[in-house]
């Protein structure tokens, strides 16, 4: 049986790496055939090589030689740059392309592996956030199926499998990340190593502040409503601290369907590799007489503005969801690099929303127009010019 071709973008990163962990677990099934990395060119070379990689592409160029040098001798092909990305996952032995860039550098390459009908497993929650719409006019054209990555979205959408009945809610669950219960003073004060403490995940830098702010949970709650094809009024986010419920689906008879596991990443990464498929995985299971109890809250949105951000900028539509994101990521950007406070990520990204030029019918063009537009800018008052 021929092995299914998996392309991982990203590879380096938190998903990138827990991908690799899952594919070790099952190397009959699975052979990679593109791995690529921003930067990290010394990851990516021991990772090339330990899973006989038949394609890997650094994103700086600057890189290029030293990834060629140490892959040579393997007969692995090197390839360096974004635009390589956009070619390299067209690729006839590739089957599915696990999207786990951070931010909105991975757009491009998922709309050329959407284009070349691969199926998409998708962890890059921006390409929904600033393109929804058209990313699912695409991928119906194209027949692209889309398997969601992230914990939440794959709840949901294996809350769904087998259904055919109306969704009446998406109750789309937080952690509450690491200041779910810190007062505002607490918050103003908190510095990078309190945002990058979560409970409960392990993720990159980006995504856990996102998770501090709660802006993740708007960020998700937008690619929900693309993914599922349901009004964001009938999405609604509840925290549960254990991280034990990812998510669940409401019908209109009030059955709820949930999905529930350890916290693990690796879980639905390896759903959205192996669907329709669950392979064993080596992973530590649910005990509930461990658990003891599980608990649920409201979010704080005076304490969390960012919740209410997204809901805003989703029923404005159009590019607003873009301006939104960007302000986002060069916000984020600032705070990691020391420029800004972390309280100040919410005020920032309202200002870049009134800001900015309102499309309310964007091609995608507008779309990569309007996120370095707000991009550059925002950054730019923030005193980070070269990022």
């Amino acid at each position: 049986m021929r092995k299914k071709g998996i392309a991982i973008l990203g590879s380096t990163g938190s998903i990138g790496t827990q991908a690799l962990d899952v594919i070790a677990q099952h190397r009959e099934k699975y052979s990679v055939e593109l791995l690529t990395a921003n930067r990290n060119s010394e990851l990516l070379i021991k990772q090339a090589i330990e899973f006989d990689a038949n394609t890997v592409i650094i994103c700086d160029k600057s890189k290029y030689k030293e990834v060629n040098d140490a892959l040579s001798p393997h007969d692995i092909k090197v390839f360096a740059g974004i635009e390589s990305v956009q070619e390299a996952v067209c690729a006839e032995s590739i089957d599915t392309v696990l999207t786990a860039m951070v931010g909105f550098s991975g757009l491009r390459p998922t709309v050329a592996a959407i284009k070349a009908g691969k199926t998409i497993a998708l962890a890059n929650k921006e390409t929904l956030v600033a393109a929804g719409e058209i990313i699912s006019r695409m991928c119906i054209e194209h027949r692209t199926p889309v398997i969601p990555v992230d914990s939440e979205h794959s709840a949901i959408f294996q809350s769904l499998q087998g259904e055919y009945n109306p969704i009446e809610k998406i109750l789309l669950t937080a952690s509450g990340g690491p200041f779910l219960h810190s007062s505002e003073e607490e918050i103003r004060q908190a510095g990078i190593e309190d945002v990058l403490k979560h409970p409960r995940w392990k993720m990159g830098a980006k995504v856990t502040v996102d998770s501090a702010s709660m802006m993740n949970k708007g960020l998700e709650m937008i690619e929900a409503r693309w993914l599922f094809n349901t009004d964001p009024s009938k999405i609604e986010i509840i925290v549960h601290p254990q991280s034990v419920i990812h998510s669940m689906v409401q019908f209109e008879d009030g059955s709820i369907i949930a999905q529930m596991s350890h916290p693990d990443m690796r879980i639905p990464i390896q759903y959205g590799i192996a669907y329709p498929e669950r392979p064993a995985l080596n992973t530590k299971r649910l005990d509930f007489n461990e658990l003891g109890k599980m608990t649920f809250e409201k979010p704080d949105t005076g304490r969390f503005p960012a919740i209410e951000i997204a809901y805003g900028c989703i029923r404005k539509g159009g590019n607003m969801p873009c301006i939104m994101n960007a302000a986002n990521e060069a916000a984020v950007a600032a705070f990691l690099n020391g420029k800004i406070k972390f309280h100040a990520i919410p005020e920032i990204i309202s200002s870049a929303i009134g800001k900015a030029h309102f499309l309310e019918h964007p091609d995608l063009e507008d779309i990569f127009g309007t996120h370095e537009e707000v991009y550059r800018k925002t950054a730019s008052c923030l005193g980070m010019h070269n990022i």
